[in-house]
């Protein structure tokens, strides 16, 4: 090689290091407020999954407290002399226990509850036990206690209390219990004591102190949990228990009101569906029901989302079969279960449900300005069954907005067939779910910049990043989810809600994943995950503000180095917040020129990031990879304010100016 052609080479490639090493210039112009966020964009999603709400978020520590099991003792170890009968003072949960003497003092008899793998007890904590009981002949006593089985300890007790029940008439009765210790994986154990029979039914366990200290109430840190998140918007009570397997075992709203002694019990659709990860026992007490939603909802400042069965059982499961759902002609009980929750959550104290939701003790209406009719259905048996629900209920409640659904895909020929019914039958907003690989987060970086502005509003009401090979909480999949939603923001005059699924998972009780939050009988921890939607929940602003590199927006595009962008104005706040996740593995240079800002000014950091993209949280180690708030400083320079950072490798940062 000669040396002018050396030279023209070290010259070149002096240059293309350069130009790398040039810092990445996103310009963001604070003058031109865009489209609103609305208050609703980010939130949050329940299904009762991976024992989310009995054995989860549900505060009842009793697993099958009103013997209604298929296998009525399903839970519990009896022992001695019992019976089990039928005639209960419930009419839709009529079971209840027997205990008797044995005949003879040193055989016990009793009943002790396993609870959801256990019972999970902490140490100064105050427990509500209630019971419905009546005696058999003469005044009865009852040793109620919670137990370590497992410890090495004399006395398996530690924690006692003696209930005496008198009359032969059903009465509730309840005790508080103090615990002296923690344990994981207690039980609830009930002696008959003496020789006069009782009649147990409905025996429940509480901790005293639940979210907000409402009795019936919401286990206390997963319930702040969600409060923490900020969310705009709360959809329960689910996905596909919202179909069930099969109709009758839909979930149905107005079962899961009113007394809870007498809600009755229904199947889960989880229970058998993954034969990899079978739970027999997991079925619905409906304790945690529309009115415990309603009021959660309202707890944590969200809307609340409930969505209804639109006449189909799921689809997957039933493989199409019209004969598995209800004839378009026989409809009407479900349109009117619509139209009756419209009432419940808003109507009048006069009125039939709203009377119903104030002798619940909720005499306000609940506001309810969203409802969701089926849950990822697709195709003409589900656009045909909606058509006369859109019908009735926008004749009678035109303020309400309507959500259907896109079907489970996230792009192609049914995909695009359902946006094509919605929009005929004028739905609000498009439910779309996607649960998708790393490649796919990834290059859907300008996924909404092409819809339709003039259609229906989009609800992105599950997703989630599952890793190929790698479907676990982890921190590349949670990275990448912070990138993808940069579009979600740029879009928010499409984009109205979005919340990611599942939310809850217990470590020993799972069935999918990944999932948002994690926790076992006493503890729980938050997904890297969380942390993403946290930090966009939390900051979502008012107005979108247009961020721009090289005149393009910042979503991986070609050229861009792996880095994706967005920003937003809160105008409440006076604050210009801007995100970046940089999905590459190098470092990167970057400068946010503010135009239209002056001066120079304070700003805060707050970082998520890892060297081990395979890294998570645990139950051990729960705070491992958290956001990290540091500060920066912008400058003032030629009639801006300009910020200038260097990124770390795959990392999400958010910058707050004020």
């Amino acid at each position: 090689m000669n040396k002018k052609r050396l030279l023209s080479c070290i010259i070149a490639a002096s240059s293309l290091l350069g130009a790398y090493a040039q810092p990445h210039t996103f310009d963001v112009n604070t003058k031109k407020v865009g489209a609103a966020v609305q208050p609703t964009m980010y939130g949050i999603f329940f299904e009762d999954i991976n024992y989310a709400a009995d054995g989860g978020l549900y505060g009842e520590l009793v697993k099958n407290r009103s013997f209604e099991f298929p296998d009525a003792l399903m839970g519990w170890k009896a022992f001695g002399k019992f019976e089990v009968k039928n005639d209960g003072p419930f009419e839709r949960c009529p079971h209840y226990v027997v205990l008797n003497y044995s005949g003879h003092n040193d055989t016990a008899t009793g009943l002790q509850n396993e609870g959801y793998f256990g019972i999970g007890i902490e140490k100064d904590e105050e427990y509500r036990f209630t019971v419905w009981a009546k005696t058999v002949s003469g005044d009865a006593n009852v040793e109620v206690s919670l137990v370590d089985e497992s410890t090495m300890e004399e006395h398996q007790e530690f924690a006692t209390a003696e209930l005496k029940v008198s009359g032969n008439e059903w009465k509730k009765y309840e005790l508080i219990l103090k615990s002296p210790k923690t344990v994981q994986k207690a039980n609830l154990r009930l002696l008959l004591k003496g020789k006069n029979g009782v009649a147990l039914e409905h025996v429940s366990l509480f901790p005293k102190h639940t979210f907000k200290d409402r009795e019936n109430g919401m286990r206390r840190d997963l319930a702040q949990a969600l409060y923490d998140l900020h969310p705009g918007v709360f959809r329960f009570p689910g996905g596909c228990i919202v179909e069930g397997s099969s109709l009758d075992q839909r979930y149905q709203w107005k079962n899961s009101i009113g007394p809870v002694e007498n809600r009755p019990l229904n199947g889960n659709r989880w229970l058998s569906t993954f034969n990899y990860r079978l739970f027999p026992d997991y079925y619905q007490s409906y304790g945690l029901g529309f009115y415990e939603y309603f009021l959660l909802s309202e707890d944590i400042g969200a809307e609340p989302l409930p969505v209804l069965n639109v006449g189909m059982a799921c689809q997957f499961q039933n493989h199409n079969d019209p004969s598995a759902h209800v004839a378009v002609k026989d409809l009407q009980p479900y349109i009117q279960d619509c139209l009756d929750l419209i009432e419940f959550a808003n109507g009048d104290v006069n009125t039939t449900w709203g009377k119903k939701r104030a002798e619940m003790g909720h005499p306000a209406p609940f506001n309810l300005k969203f409802l969701a009719v089926g849950n990822e259905q697709w195709d003409d048996l589900y656009y045909e069954r909606l058509r006369p629900f859109v019908k009735a209920i926008k004749a009678k409640y035109p303020n309400i907005k309507l959500i259907g659904t896109s079907g489970p895909d996230s792009e192609g020929e049914m995909f695009e067939k359902g946006w094509k019914a919605m929009k005929e039958l004028k739905a609000d907003l498009v439910d779309e779910h996607f649960y998708r690989d790393e490649h796919w987060f990834l290059s859907h970086g300008l996924r909404y910049e092409g819809y339709d502005r003039k259609g229906p509003k989009v609800f992105a009401g599950e997703y989630a990043c599952h890793g190929k090979g790698k479907k676990w909480n982890h921190f590349e999949t949670s990275l990448y989810e912070a990138a993808f939603m940069t579009d979600l923001e740029r879009n928010a005059d499409v984009v109205d809600m979005a919340t990611y699924a599942p939310l809850f998972a217990h470590v020993d009780g799972w069935q999918w994943r990944p999932d948002m939050i994690w926790y076992d009988n006493t503890r729980m921890f938050k997904s890297i995950s969380y942390y993403v939607q946290q930090m966009y929940a939390c900051n979502k602003g008012t107005n979108v503000l247009p961020l721009t590199m090289n005149g393009k927006s910042v979503a991986g595009q070609e050229g861009q180095d792996g880095l994706f962008a967005s920003a937003v104005v809160d105008k409440k706040k006076g604050e210009i917040i801007v995100k970046v996740a940089n999905t590459s593995d190098k470092a990167q240079d970057v400068t946010l020129n503010l135009n239209g800002l002056k001066g120079s000014r304070s700003a805060t950091a707050t970082t998520l990031q890892s060297d081990n993209m395979d890294a998570e949280n645990t139950l051990d180690n729960p705070n491992l990879i958290r956001p990290v708030e540091t500060t920066a400083t912008c400058v003032s320079k030629k009639n801006m304010t300009v910020l200038n950072d260097k990124l770390p490798a795959k990392s999400f940062r958010m910058y707050k100016i004020k």
